[in-house]
């Protein structure tokens, strides 16, 4: 049976991207040519069109999307593994107003697809917990997502 595919955000996924979250990020690498993955945390959907992240500038994934704009974001929501698809690029080289030099890349969503295997739900989403100081994680987070916000 195959999984449904949507061209844009259902509500429990644009729901998801309203905070941040883990997520990974496939884009194709720019020397090999071959599939690379990251863990990512800053995520934002805008609307259900599009979805932003906020990665370091100098970033394997900045030098990636560069290149070859394909991409895809696998997030863990609504009980199911999601493939978000499309093309991405840097919407700004820095975000303004926070501290640390973090590229903004947009993902223009072309399919959404329910990825999940037949017959199983996701019964816990995985947590994660920032390893440095926890006032400041909370400050930097708040930074971020409020320019992603404004982007």
């Amino acid at each position: 049976m195959a999984n449904k595919s949507e061209t844009k955000l259902i509500q429990p996924l644009f729901d998801n991207l309203q905070k941040e979250r883990f997520a990974v990020f496939a884009t194709i690498d720019f020397e090999t040519g071959a599939p690379n993955v990251s863990a990512v945390s800053w995520v934002f959907a805008p609307d259900e069109e599009r979805v932003y992240l906020a990665v370091e500038n100098r970033s394997r994934i900045v030098k990636n999307v560069k290149k070859h704009p394909a991409a895809a974001l696998t997030l863990l929501a609504n009980e199911s593994t999601y493939t978000i698809n499309g093309n991405a690029h840097i919407k700004e080289e820095k975000l303004e107003s926070v501290p640390l030099k973090l590229a903004l890349i947009e993902l223009v969503i072309s399919e959404v697809r329910d990825v999940m295997f037949y017959g199983s739900k996701i019964s816990a989403e995985p947590a994660y917990e920032k390893t440095y100081d926890e006032k400041a994680a909370a400050k930097l987070d708040g930074q971020v997502l409020e320019a992603m916000k404004k982007a």
